[in-house]
C-alpha cells in the first residue's frame, strides 16, 4: 500500500472518521475499546493493533498472562485490526496530528517498516532506553526495523524460509533430503527435472505474477532492489538477473509450475501436486494441514544463487515486529515487550505447539520444546532447525519503497516471460519505482 504526504483535508478528515470507526467495531479481539487510542483507562492497561486471532493475537494473550506474573494489575485491550487497516489508520492519523488516538503498541510488517519510520516518524518511540537486547535476534531481521542505527521494533513472528521437501515423491525418484541441502539453484534445476521425469510431479509452484521466490533468491545474497541510500538499482543488478533467469529456467523446464491464485498454490501442496516448497517457514501450518501426509515430509536449507558474490543457502520471507508509541504508556510498552517477546523461553514455549509461531527470539532455540521431534515431518526437530538458518539470513537493504519496486519487478518478469527483453523490462521498472518515489 502506498503512502502519501498529499491527502487533502477533507479526506483525512473523512479517513480518520472511518479510521476511527472501524477501531470501535464489535468485532475485535478481545477487550477493545471505544478508540483505540493509547494509554487504556488505568496506568497498568496497553492498548494494542493486531490482526489474525489464531496468531498474532493469541500470542499476545498468553504474553498478557506471562507479565501479569508479577504484574498482576496489568491488562491488554486488544483491538483486532487486520495489516491494511493499521496502516491506513497510521497514515490517517499521522497526516491529521491526532497522534492521541494510536495506540500503545502496533504490529507492522517487517517489509514496511522504514517506510513509515522515514514517513511518519512521530509515531514511533524507538527502544534505546529499554532493557531489549537485540544482539538476541538475527541480525537481517532487527534490520527492518532499525533506521539510522536506531531500533524502533521488536520482531515477533519468523519469515526464515525453508526448503520443506516430500521424502516419499523423492524417494521414487531416487532421492533424499540430503540431496536438497547446501545446493544451488542450478543443482536444484537439474534434479529437478529427473524428478519431474520420473514422478510426474514438478518440484515446486508458486503464484504467477508474484516476485515473492524473486525477492527470496535476492535477499540469500544479501542483495535488494535498493543501494544503501534507498535508491532503486533494478537495472544491472547482477543477482536481480541470475534470480530472474533461474526462475526463468525453471519454469520452462516445468520443474516450477505457475497457478492463478494462492488457493491454488495451497491446494497444490496439499493435493499431493508438487514434490516441494520454497517459502518462509509459516507455510508449514499449510503443509500440516494435510493430515495424510504425515511423516512424508522434510525439511533444509534452500538453493543458492550461482556465481554471485556473497549467496547463501539462507533467506527469509515475510516476518512482522511490535511498535510502540511517544504518546502512550511508553515505558510500560517497553517493559512488556523485553519481558515477553524478547525474554520468555516459557512464553514461546507455550505458544509455539499451540499456533506454530516460531520465535525470533534465538534463545527460544535452547528449549526443550523446540528440539522435539515433529511427528509430521518424519520426527525431524525442524524447528531448532530452522532458528539456525535464521542466525545465517544474510541482511539487505529492502528500502522505503520495498513494495513499490517488488510489484515492480513482478509486472518485469511478466513481460519478460511474454517476450519483452529483460533490460528493457528492468529499466521500465527502474523508472515505474523512480516515479513512485517523486
Amino acid at each position: 500500500m502506498k503512502n502519501t504526504r498529499t491527502l487533502g483535508a477533507l479526506g483525512a478528515v473523512l479517513s480518520l472518521s472511518l479510521a476511527l470507526a472501524a477501531c470501535s467495531g464489535g468485532d475485535g479481539g478481545s477487550g477493545s475499546d471505544e478508540t483505540g487510542g493509547g494509554g487504556g483507562a488505568e496506568d497498568n492497561t496497553l492498548t494494542v493493533w493486531a490482526w489474525d486471532p489464531a496468531f498474532n493475537i493469541y500470542a499476545l494473550e498468553e504474553a498478557e498472562k506471562v507479565f501479569q506474573a508479577d504484574n498482576p494489575d496489568f491488562k491488554l485491550e486488544i483491538v483486532e485490526t487486520p495489516w491494511e487497516d493499521v496502516q491506513t489508520k497510521l497514515t490517517t492519523l499521522a497526516q491529521s496530528g491526532e497522534t492521541d488516538q494510536l495506540p500503545d503498541i502496533f504490529l507492522m510488517q517487517n517489509n514496511a517498516f522504514q517506510k513509515n519510520v522515514i514517513n511518519y516518524p512521530d509515531i514511533f518511540a524507538d527502544f534505546t532506553d529499554s532493557d531489549v537486547d537485540f544482539s538476541e535476534f538475527p541480525e537481517s531481521v532487527v534490520a527492518y526495523s532499525t533506521y539510522d542505527d536506531v531500533n524502533y521494533g521488536v520482531p515477533f513472528d519468523n519469515g526464515t524460509a525453508i526448503g520443506a521437501y516430500r521424502t516419499d515423491i523423492l524417494e521414487q525418484a531416487g532421492y533424499t533430503v540430503d540431496d536438497f541441502t547446501d545446493i544451488t539453484w542450478d543443482q536444484f534445476l537439474t534434479i529437478g527435472k529427473d524428478v519431474l521425469a520420473k514422478t510426474g510431479k514438478p518440484m515446486l509452484t508458486g503464484q504467477a505474477g508474484s516476485a515473492d521466490m524473486i525477492m527470496m533468491m535476492l535477499q540469500s545474497a544479501g542483495a535488494s532492489l535498493f543501494d544503501d541510500e534507498g535508491n532503486p538499482t533494478i537495472t544491472d543488478n547482477e543477482a536481480l538477473l541470475a534470480a530472474i533467469d533461474m526462475y526463468g529456467q525453471m519454469v520452462e523446464a516445468g520443474v516450477f509450475v505457475e497457478v492463478n491464485s494462492w488457493d491454488e498454490y495451497i491446494n497444490t501442496i496439499v493435493n499431493s501436486n508438487t514434490a516441494g516448497v520454497v517459502n518462509g517457514v509459516w507455510i508449514s501450518g499449510s503443509i500440516q494441514s494435510a493430515a495424510d501426509q504425515s511423516g512424508k515430509w522434510a525439511v533444509t536449507n534452500v538453493p543458492k544463487l550461482d556465481g554471485v558474490d556473497g549467496a547463501t543457502n539462507y533467506t527469509a520471507n515475510g516476518g512482522s515486529s511490535w511498535a510502540i508509541t511517544p504518546n502512550g504508556n511508553e515505558a510500560l510498552a517497553a517493559d512488556f515487550l523485553d519481558a515477553t517477546f524478547a525474554g520468555s523461553t516459557d512464553f514461546y514455549d507455550t505458544i509455539l505447539p499451540a499456533s506454530g509461531a516460531l520465535a525470533n527470539w534465538l534463545p527460544a532455540g535452547e528449549s526443550d520444546v523446540y528440539s522435539e521431534p515433529q511427528a509430521f515431518f518424519g520426527g525431524q526437530p525442524i524447528y531448532a532447525d530452522v532458528l539456525k538458518f535464521a542466525a545465517e539470513v544474510p541482511s539487505n537493504n529492502t528500502g522505503a519503497y520495498y513494495y513499490e519496486g517488488r510489484d515492480a519487478v513482478s509486472v518485469a518478469i511478466t513481460n519478460i516471460f511474454n517476450g519483452t527483453d529483460p533490460k528493457v523490462a528492468l529499466e521500465e521498472a527502474q523508472s515505474t519505482v523512480e516515479f513512485a518515489m517523486g
